[in-house]
């Protein structure tokens, strides 16, 4: 190293990681006995590595090794005394289970929790579950693909990614994975909420009896109604001035699944006719609620588009292109250090009150998560606090009015 390199505090990569303390990933290992058999690449060195890689936006485990070997003297900051080999990492993929990262997110999410949240959120957000699925597609033939066959006649692989979400905190707090072409109707059923919840999710989630197992459970759910969906209408609702103006068209009581066959599934609900004044495009929402407004309703209905940004901010700021390993498990494991790295970073923008955006961000960190600054600093003011670090290298050419803006 130079002798006229200035250093002062920890690398930024550094202080992303205290936000997951040593302690927290020892005793998960622990608790899923994701150590045995490992001598040096723990669990806690897994875990690095792979934040490293999903921050840096590596592509290949080459890229992951030189990486790493290159800050090699800073990786001492993080207890990583013997940087990974590639057959390391892939064995490691395959080996360790899942479990321990999830449980990781789990508890990350539960000690952050309160710095997630908007002070402008309401109580019923708070509230407010959001429930969908995306699709990773994979360029090998891993997981049993969907869609359209290319013009080899074969498909991707995909993996489906089942995520819940609340609403006021933006980031998944269940997540289930299954191959892209399997249905969505069974992971509803997994889904645990408190009772009062209210969970929104898309017309593709239709099952009556899981609808009639949340009614017993008091947890009002909200989706769209299907064009196939039989039904009786029991009471049609009034309909004042203020709910025409929000686009309310109709409001009925009905009863799903009325037929001649006696033995069919009968579920008690509420179907709202709704028109989108932007769009002009009309809407059926099906609810079991009958206390709230009917825009009400509609309005939760809307907020469904926040996981839709959920997964875009994903994809487009995290490397879910290319993975360091070609199974099953070694994908999900990258999925559960993707979140992890996202909770991190969405920590540090509520906590630091960045006024950037999110992927401005992230990119910032991806630049300079090896340099010697302070974080909280850095994000406050980027430019100016680069050229304090340039002054402590004595370069006189900075004229001392630029630390004035």
């Amino acid at each position: 190293m130079n002798k006229g390199t200035y250093f002062t505090g920890q690398p930024i990569f550094s202080q992303l990681l205290s936000f997951v303390p040593r302690s927290l990933v020892t005793r998960m290992a622990r608790t899923y006995n994701s150590d045995r058999y490992c001598k040096r690449f723990k669990t806690y060195d897994h875990l690095i590595t792979l934040l490293y890689s999903i921050i840096n936006q590596c592509s290949s485990l080459r890229e992951v090794t030189t990486g790493m070997l290159a800050w090699e003297q800073r990786l001492i900051h993080l207890g990583i005394a013997h940087p990974p080999r590639r057959s390391t990492i892939s064995d490691a993929g395959v080996r360790r289970g899942t479990k321990v990262f999830e449980g990781i997110y789990l508890e990350l999410l539960k000690r952050y929790h309160n710095f997630l949240p908007d002070s402008r959120i309401s109580k019923r957000q708070s509230k407010l579950y959001l429930f969908d699925s995306t699709t990773i597609t994979l360029f090998q033939d891993i997981l049993k693909g969907a869609g359209k066959s290319g013009a080899d006649g074969k498909r991707k692989g995909g993996i489906k990614v089942h995520t819940l979400v609340r609403s006021d905190q933006d980031v998944p707090c269940m997540i289930r994975f299954s191959n892209a072409a399997g249905a969505d109707v069974s992971f509803l059923k997994k889904v645990v909420l408190p009772p009062g919840s209210i969970i929104v999710f898309d017309k593709g989630y239709r099952d009556y009896s899981t609808y009639n197992l949340l009614n017993e459970k008091k947890i009002t759910w909200i989706t769209r109604n299907s064009d196939t969906s039989i039904y009786k209408i029991i009471t049609h609702y009034p309909i004042n001035e203020y709910q025409v103006k929000k686009g309310v068209l109709a409001d009925r009581q009905v009863e799903l699944g009325h037929n001649h066959n006696k033995k069919a599934i009968k579920v008690n609900a509420r179907i709202i006719t709704y028109k989108d004044k932007e769009s002009g495009a009309t809407f059926e929402f099906l609810t079991n609620n009958l206390s709230l407004a009917a825009a009400t309703i509609a309005d939760c209905y809307h907020k469904r588009w926040q996981i839709e940004l959920l997964f875009k901010r994903l994809k487009q700021n995290y490397q879910l292109k290319y993975f360091l390993g070609d199974s099953p498990n070694a994908i999900k494991i990258q999925i559960w250090c993707t979140l992890i790295a996202d909770l991190i970073l969405k920590v540090i923008a509520n906590n630091y009150k960045c006024k950037w955006a999110f992927t401005n961000l992230v990119g910032m960190v991806r630049l300079h998560m090896m340099t010697y600054l302070n974080l909280k600093s850095f994000i406050a003011s980027p430019e100016k606090t680069l050229l304090q670090r340039f002054y402590h290298y004595k370069l006189k050419y900075i004229p001392p009015s630029l630390f004035d803006t």
